[in-house]
C-alpha cells in the first residue's frame, strides 16, 4: 500500500502532509493549491485556502537565487475539541 501511495505522491495525485507524528498522512486535494492547519495534540488536519499569493510575501532578496516552484505552509495549533478538553 505504501508503495502505491508513494507513487501517487510522485505523480502529483496526492500530497504527503507532515504532522510531526509517526504515521504519514495523505491529502487527495492535490490539484488546488492550499495550506494545512494541524492540531498539535490529536493530529487533525484541515485545508486552508488563504487569499493572495504566498510568494508575494517572499522578497526577491530572501529567495537566495532559488527559482521557487511551490510553497507549502503548515499552521500548527490546537483544534477546538482538544482546546475544550
Amino acid at each position: 500500500m505504501y508503495n502505491t501511495l508513494g507513487e501517487l505522491v510522485s505523480l502529483g495525485e496526492v500530497l504527503e502532509v507532515s504532522t510531526d507524528r509517526r504515521a504519514k498522512r495523505y491529502d487527495p486535494n492535490a490539484h488546488r493549491p492550499h495550506h494545512h492547519l494541524v492540531c498539535a495534540q490529536c493530529g487533525a488536519i484541515r485545508d486552508v485556502h488563504p487569499a493572495g499569493d504566498p510568494l508575494a510575501d517572499l522578497p526577491a532578496g530572501e529567495r537566495f537565487g532559488f527559482v521557487v516552484s511551490a510553497v507549502e505552509v503548515t499552521y500548527r495549533g490546537v483544534c477546538p475539541n482538544c482546546a475544550a478538553a
